[in-house]
């Protein structure tokens, strides 16, 4: 999984006032859950952007006083009238440890229904999994190539031994459904 590196540092006073002032200064308080103590640190906002405002899923090599510490995004709070980052939590990834995220769902191929006239919807556009952090994947992979108008594609079509997929086996994740100029074009020939 790619990984983007997040410079900080660790902060002593966790008070509310302190807070504020780094918010002022333009820095992120954010919290490090999952290891042996918890870590409080603050960061320059701007680390953030390819993090958060990306539909692609990274973790994060957090950067802090020379120590460093592979996490991923666990929570984020926004300001609720002009969104700027308030807080971030981060979980630390151990090697042996499984742990669950939400990675997107890449379409791979043609689908033959969509050359006949067909449309292809894809019902879910991110996937929950499990796996240890050096098995998750950058995004699932969702072959519509055999897919004709009709057909769907179910997460147990999607199964890999590397980590598991924490949704039912009859989701739905794409389909292929008849478009309006192919029912159109279908009325018409009869």
């Amino acid at each position: 999984m790619k990984s983007i590196t997040i410079k900080g540092s660790q902060r002593e006073s966790v008070g509310k006032s302190a807070t504020k002032a780094l918010r002022n200064a333009g820095q992120v308080p954010c919290v490090i859950y999952g290891g042996d103590k918890v870590l409080h640190f603050s960061a320059d906002e701007k680390q953030f952007k390819n993090l958060v405002y990306t539909p692609n899923v990274y973790t994060a090599k957090i950067e802090l006083d020379g120590a460093s510490y592979e996490a991923v995004l666990q929570d984020i709070q926004f300001h609720p009238i002009h969104d700027r980052i308030l807080h971030v939590d981060f979980y630390q990834l151990q090697a042996d440890k499984e742990i669950s995220l939400n990675v997107p769902v890449k379409i791979v191929g043609k689908s033959k229904g969509v050359a006949v006239g067909g449309a292809l919807r894809q019902n879910l556009r991110k996937l929950k999994v499990k796996a240890i952090p050096a098995n998750l994947p950058d995004f699932v992979n969702a072959d519509v190539t055999e897919l004709q108008i009709g057909n769907k594609l179910y997460v147990s079509q999607l199964r890999n031994d590397q980590y598991q997929i924490l949704h039912n086996d009859n989701t739905v994740v794409a389909q292929v459904r008849m478009s309006r100029n192919a029912a159109k074009a279908a009325a018409e020939t009869k």
